[in-house]
């Protein structure tokens, strides 16, 4: 994919369902689930219960959604996750190695930065997009906000503190998509396989992150 896809690909859908899961079938329904609600943007972390199975899985049987895989470590975990076809990798930290080597391969990276100088020195070695993380520990859409004078060029990705009640300010606030993990799939909810309910809240969230109703 691109670097301009996938930035169209962000402004199209504006949410990245997270899932992190021990069991690939609750893998499967959550990411079947958000799908179903209109999320086509779907980590599945790597770290996850035999997560390369789980995400070759979700490729064949969604195809109409971009899977990619995140919390990814270090440069072995990147070869496997591009060997497997991951079609985006999400990374908590910086690494100059690592964002070369999925950028050589044709594949955009968001890795992990908090301050102004890991942000623009994230981009600056070459990432697809910036994940600012954990958005919480800095004020949440009012620190978007507030980066966008200085570096608004840079997209950014907040995540760890986007809730479904704030979600819609982060957008507002300059970002170009968000990324939410718990707050997508309660707990209760997955323990009694509600998937519908889960769907509902998906789509609930895709509506109020649309074009027409960000303003």
């Amino acid at each position: 994919m691109t670097q301009e896809n996938w930035l169209k690909t962000l402004q199209k859908n504006r949410v990245i369902a997270v899932i992190r899961t021990t069991k690939i079938e609750t893998g499967l329904q959550m990411a079947k689930a958000v799908a179903a609600g209109g999320i086509q943007i779907i980590e599945i972390t790597w770290n996850s219960y035999k997560a390369p199975e789980l995400i070759t899985q979700l490729q064949s049987e969604l195809p109409q959604c971009t899977i990619g895989t995140g919390t990814l470590l270090n440069l072995e975990e990147l070869q496997k996750a591009l060997q497997i076809g991951c079609q985006f990798i999400f990374t908590p930290h910086s690494s100059p190695a690592m964002i070369h080597a999925a950028i050589s391969a044709g594949i955009p990276i968001i890795p992990g930065a908090l301050s102004p100088t890991e942000i623009i020195t994230a981009w600056q070695a070459g990432a697809s997009c910036v994940k600012v993380f954990p958005i919480s520990a800095v004020g949440g859409a009012t620190y978007i906000k507030s980066l966008q004078g200085p570096i608004g060029e840079i997209p950014l990705i907040p995540t760890g503190g986007v809730t479904l009640e704030n979600a819609k300010e982060f957008i507002k606030a300059g970002a170009i998509a968000v990324g939410l993990s718990g707050q997508l799939f309660p707990k209760d909810l997955i323990a009694t396989q509600n998937w519908e309910a889960i769907a509902q809240i998906a789509k609930t969230l895709v509506q109020q992150l649309s074009t027409k109703n960000i303003s």
